[in-house]
């Protein structure tokens, strides 16, 4: 049996199929961040409400220096008729690609289906693909850094994964935390493993101590 995935693991590498053609992950992620985001089926209505969500959304991913790309447990012919689909029925044609996941290789690699799961897609329902359902936020040093599971019915909010890789980037640019409900623009927080001298020299117009473990600050730009 396979391990589960944690954050701060070694994304998985794998080649793969994709409608943009074939790669590399850790090659295709190169030096940006990825977010990768599986489904367990073609042509299911919510994943359909996603993928158009997620195409008219790529230029706020690009802003972050953020790749996206898809997965579904199905053939590259079956997403390129899906594509047709979602273009015409969410108005944005899907502009990244889609992982042609046929053998079930990415989904078991990525622990959303047990590791002793057989077979491939073929007589599968999005039903039994039901745990495929998955976002990985991934760096640029192809180490997971978020995992978020939804169930079939329920849409994923993509704006809160945005808000997430903000804050993410935010923390791995200047030392700082998020806390509760943070929004970009929000004061932050001062990580506790900086001290207060190292502190003075990070953010010389000060913060603000409420604790010895919480000192506000106002968010870098």
């Amino acid at each position: 049996m396979s391990e589960a995935l944690r954050i701060n693991d070694l994304a998985p590498n794998f080649t793969a199929n994709t409608t943009h053609g074939e790669i590399d992950f850790h090659d295709w992620i190169g030096d940006s961040w990825a977010v990768l985001f599986s489904h367990p089926k073609d042509f299911t209505p919510v994943c359909t409400t996603e993928l158009g969500e997620v195409a008219r959304l790529q230029d706020e991913f690009k802003k972050r220096n953020v790749k996206t790309i898809g997965l579904s447990a199905d053939s590259i012919e079956n997403h390129s008729e899906w594509e047709k689909d979602i273009e015409e029925t969410q108005g944005s044609a899907v502009n990244f690609p889609m992982i042609g996941d046929e053998d079930l290789n990415v989904s078991l690699l990525y622990n959303m289906l047990p590791a002793d799961e057989e077979g491939a897609t073929e007589g599968r329902t999005a039903a039994t693909n039901a745990t495929v359902r998955t976002v990985f936020v991934i760096g640029p040093d192809k180490l997971i850094k978020l995992m978020l599971t939804y169930p079939m019915a329920t849409g994923r909010n993509f704006d809160e994964i945005l808000r997430v890789i903000d804050a993410m980037q935010l923390t791995a640019k200047h030392k700082v935390a998020t806390p509760v409900n943070w929004k970009d623009g929000d004061d932050v927080i001062i990580v506790p493993t900086v001290s207060n001298e190292e502190a003075e020299g990070l953010f010389p117009a000060g913060w603000k101590t409420i604790k010895p473990y919480l000192r506000t600050v106002k968010q870098p730009s």
